[in-house]
């Protein structure tokens, strides 16, 4: 996708890894400069502001058609499926990451997009599951194509720029995924949908409790002329792809969009693929309103008037940036299964840190403080 970009400071490796920019895990790496900002070349691990617990404020009526679709997606889970969206595709059951995905927020998000209609739901739900294995976000042992499954290592080519970045989180706690036109390095393949696909993935798992949807904040500014980079838009038919994708496995996912230095034409490719956006993502889209009126300037670039010097060093940012949602999702499978391991668990209980609130507790027949 040509809607990508980022900065191409380096294409090499550093002569000697930074590894007090990678191990840091709370401030992700961060340094004063010299000029009294703060130098960063990673993802930051949480956001700035306190973390809040969702709320669920469900009708009655909202509440029944929820019961209704996780009754229905738990026997459907307990058959074997399809491996993928092929007519007569062999069947395997349903995996535990699978089993993870389906949250209690997924088959909201999934009801919120169907207008609360309960098949219809369940038919888009179903439908994703058999998506993520054919486009192979999931790896089905034994069916999985190994060079089809979308890994670090399938896409990185695509992200030799820097075009797509996942750094800092806005007011809202939602994890900010920077896709910049201008550095677009690759041609236009169904290698650039599959690494936007991985890129919605691990900005996910950058989640932190209480929050499931995320930022996407797109820079149209072209990249220094010597570079010799792309800028241009993507064709109609690559687009229509992936808003489908978008739309139909990853609905509700979009918590706000940014645009910046929109150029002329910008605004004729927007009118053309408009029919196709739903309209309540559209309502969710600002155009030229400034970064940091969203994101807290310790977590924004200095382009944006924000506190941090980012530089894009690929080795270092790519390694750190997979640890680290690597790490993650770890944590929350952990979670997953200490919590029983049953669908409709709460995104919010699986991404906490049990274990330190477990610590923290007073032990057994101990008084709390304060306690008579």
């Amino acid at each position: 996708m040509r809607f990508f970009g980022g900065k191409d400071k380096s294409l090499e490796s550093p002569a000697t890894p930074d590894s007090a920019l990678v191990s840091s895990k709370t401030t992700s790496g961060l340094q004063p400069s010299k000029k009294g900002l703060i130098t960063c070349h990673v993802p930051f691990e949480t956001p700035v502001n306190p973390i809040k617990a969702p709320v669920f404020d469900l009708t009655s009526e909202q509440q029944e058609k929820y019961d209704l679709v996780v009754a229905q997606i738990g026997e459907y889970v307990q058959k074997d499926i399809p491996v993928n969206d092929l007519k007569d595709a062999p069947l395997h059951p349903v995996l535990e990451e699978e089993l993870a995905w389906l949250t209690k927020e997924c088959f909201l998000r999934y009801l919120r997009a169907t207008k609360w209609k309960v098949n219809d739901a369940i038919t888009r739900i179903t439908d994703s599951i058999v998506w993520r294995r054919t486009f192979g976000v999931v790896n089905v042992p034994g069916h999985t194509d190994p060079k089809k499954l979308v890994t670090p290592e399938l896409v990185e080519p695509e992200n030799l720029t820097g075009k797509h970045l996942i750094v800092g989180y806005d007011n809202d706690n939602r994890p900010c995924l920077y896709l910049r036109n201008g550095y677009q390095n690759t041609a236009a393949s169904i290698k650039q949908v599959q690494f936007l696909v991985f890129m919605l993935e691990r900005v996910i798992q950058f989640m932190p409790p209480g929050q499931d949807t995320l930022a996407l904040l797109i820079d149209f500014k072209a990249a220094p002329a010597h570079l010799n980079l792309s800028s241009r838009f993507p064709s109609l038919s690559i687009s229509k792809h992936v808003l489908h994708i978008l739309q139909n496995h990853y609905p509700e996912r979009l918590g706000r969009g940014l645009f910046t230095n929109i150029p002329w034409i910008g605004y004729t490719f927007f009118k053309v693929v408009g029919p196709f956006i739903d309209p309540y993502t559209r309502l969710k889209t600002i155009y030229d309103q400034p970064f940091e009126n969203f994101v807290p300037k310790e977590q924004l670039d200095k382009e944006f008037n924000g506190m941090l010097d980012f530089e894009y060093i690929h080795k270092v940012y790519w390694e750190a940036m997979n640890s680290m949602a690597d790490e993650k999702h770890a944590h929350y499978m952990k979670n997953f299964r200490r919590l029983g391991g049953k669908i409709g668990l709460s995104e919010y209980d699986i991404r906490r840190n049990l274990d330190e609130e477990e610590e923290s507790k007073p032990a057994e027949n101990e008084p709390e403080v304060g306690s008579k």
